[in-house]
């Protein structure tokens, strides 16, 4: 047999618990709910030698279907709360935020740039971002892309 890397996805109810205690030992680590691997695997009930055995070879598959990135341009007018207002906005649209990258203001406008993920969003709930100029001091908005 090849020794080959292979990437499958199975059904977690039925692997050994061993593989999702893997995953909650990386999340505990990941979100600092714990403050060492040995105080992690100890808290989910495994041995550090079988995380260390498959720690890197087990990981948690994300519905990439029904989730969304988007890279979101903006130019907003250099006033308080403008992108305050904007990132209210983007909330009530379930959106995550995972990066806001801003310049500094020149002539009164600074460019943004904020790349969000958005759940079971729709090519026309995407287009709709660009109803967010409708906000004071928003002055140009861009979907960028969409994946």
């Amino acid at each position: 047999m090849d020794k080959k890397s292979q990437l499958i996805v199975v059904d977690a109810m039925i692997l050994p618990d061993v593989f999702t205690k893997v995953l909650e030992v990386k999340k505990l680590m990941a979100q600092k709910g714990e403050k060492s691997f040995a105080s992690a695997c100890k808290r989910v009930g495994i041995s550090r030698s079988a995380y260390y055995k498959y720690k890197d070879s087990v990981f948690s598959y994300e519905e990439l279907f029904n989730r969304r990135i988007v890279n979101l341009y903006l130019l907003l007018s250099d006033s308080p709360g403008v992108l305050s207002s904007v990132l209210v906005f983007l909330h009530g649209l379930d959106a995550n935020i995972l990066t806001v990258n801003q310049s500094i203001p020149v002539d009164g406008a600074a460019n943004v740039n904020i790349s969000l993920r958005m759940a079971d969003a729709s090519p026309d709930e995407i287009l709709s971002l660009n109803s967010i100029t409708e906000l004071d001091g928003v002055l140009e908005a861009k979907v960028l892309s969409a994946e």
